[in-house]
């Protein structure tokens, strides 16, 4: 461990601060201590800190209120929050405001060994180019959505609380769990995905916790549990609504003691997990239809990360459809085929109800049933909706006083008149409302967005 790392202890309790002191000294840390908030604040911006512990109640203010002015003018110091008061209403909000941990008195001091540890790790992790990253964890855009996402994920990562990862099927949850995992301090220790759907009922408490030999039929020898080897790391739970009650009383009290029983075992094990988890359903409505427990719900979804669908990114569509075409080249052995124009611009408007795993899908096909070099719309084979109807199903072509077609004119011009014609006309009659115009025309708004765009009608 560096032994330059300095530690900011803010507490007026002299007893706590000597115990904070000596136990970081003999992990090799410089201390600096503070007794209120106005204090604190000066020693931040006077002295070069690498990680701040703050009690909850000071005598000039809250520790929270100094946990969102680090995450303001000093995001990259891990502070942790430590309380005599400590509850789960506590601990969430701290950790929402940007704590990186919490942590109650009377202070267990392997757990503050441990927080220490992994806090200085985040402290002095060296970030790799932001192109780079994204593109070895197959999260590639440039859309408004996407880089908001990567944002907030990227904020998580700093984090140690429990996040839920909201999102439709195939818009790439475990994808977003790996990169959080993967930009955390946790990063060098083992990341467990497990979908709680694909597991057997009767299987479930042997593979979460694991068994000890002998402790049912066919147990032949001791086996971990995913607890056990996420221990350190980050143990990620999809589709976690699927997982039934019982198993949600057991899976709660893991989460709440950090600590689990093999099945046959009369021992406790500790263990020391992030837990991320994700499902496609509304948790919400499952805990009203009392199909999921409310105290789970609030363990789980301490802070909750919403995964755009790939419908509302669609300027990334032709980015990752490059990028996934590829990938079918290298894994064929053969040279990469492109999509043309009409090809990127009907991926554009399509719905993509199956997300990112569906486009994935199409582009495999197209790739396997294209003559050429060259993707053709046909090649798609897409499914027709809403989206990728034509303009003409809202409105009458034949109503439009269109110029006659000149023989030898550019085809795609031509066409790009009358499309200019018809989108212009439907804005004039609902007096450029967008949502009402697309409506008109039969297309959705992120259709209508697109085609303003090519257009230069915005």
């Amino acid at each position: 461990m560096d032994t330059l790392a300095t530690a900011l202890i803010i507490d007026d309790e002299p007893d706590i601060v000597e115990l904070l002191e000596i136990t970081l000294g003999r992990m090799g840390l410089g201390t600096i201590a503070a007794t209120s908030l106005a204090q604190a604040q000066k020693l931040l911006a006077e002295k070069e800190i690498h990680i701040c512990l703050t009690d909850m109640n000071l005598p000039d203010g809250n520790g929270l209120d100094l946990v969102e002015t680090i995450q303001q003018k000093y995001s990259n110091i891990p502070v942790a929050v430590i309380s005599a008061h400590g509850t789960m209403d506590s601990a969430i909000d701290a950790l929402k405001r940007g704590a990186f941990d919490f942590v109650s008195k009377p202070v267990d001091l392997q757990q503050l060994r441990d927080l220490v540890h992994s806090a200085l790790k985040l402290a002095n992790r060296i970030r790799k180019p932001e192109n780079e990253i994204n593109r070895q964890a197959n999260l590639i855009g440039k859309s408004e959505p996407f880089i908001e996402l990567l944002d907030n994920a990227e904020k998580l990562a700093r984090s140690q609380a429990a996040v839920f990862i909201n999102g439709e099927s195939g818009t790439g949850k475990e994808l977003i769990a790996r990169y959080i995992h993967n930009q955390g301090p946790r990063a060098e220790q083992p990341f467990i995905a497990v979908n709680c759907g694909a597991i057997p009922s009767e299987l479930m408490e042997s593979e979460f916790f694991g068994h000890k030999k002998g402790s049912f039929t066919g147990a032949i020898a001791d086996k971990e549990g995913f607890f056990q080897a996420a221990n350190g790391g980050t143990l990620f739970l999809d589709e976690v609504a699927d997982l039934p009650l019982n198993m949600q009383v057991k899976l709660l009290r893991a989460i709440q003691e950090k600590s689990i029983r093999p099945v046959g075992s009369q021992k406790e094990l500790p263990v020391n997990v992030r837990i991320l988890s994700a499902s496609h359903k509304n948790l919400l409505d499952e805990v009203e239809d009392q199909n999921f427990r409310q105290d789970l719900f609030y363990r789980i979804n301490v802070i909750q990360l919403d995964i755009p669908p790939l419908r509302e990114r669609f300027e990334d569509i032709p980015l990752l459809a490059h990028h996934y075409l590829e990938k079918l080249a290298t894994s064929y052995g053969v040279r990469p085929r492109e999509l043309t124009r009409s090809a990127q611009e009907a991926l554009q408007v399509y719905d993509f109800p199956g997300n990112i795993r569906e486009l994935e899908n199409i582009l495999e096909r197209a790739f396997a049933m294209s003559d050429g070099a060259k993707i053709e719309p046909k090649d798609l084979a897409l499914r027709r909706n809403d989206s990728s109807a034509s303009l003409s199903s809202g409105s009458s072509l034949s109503a439009l006083e269109t110029p006659e077609y000149e023989a030898g004119s550019n085809l795609e011009d031509y066409l790009e008149s009358i499309e200019r014609k018809v989108i212009t006309d439907a804005l004039e009659a609902t007096r450029w409302n967008k949502t009402a115009a697309a409506k008109n025309l039969g297309i959705t708004f992120r259709a209508m967005r697109y085609k303003l765009k090519k257009l230069g009608l915005e």
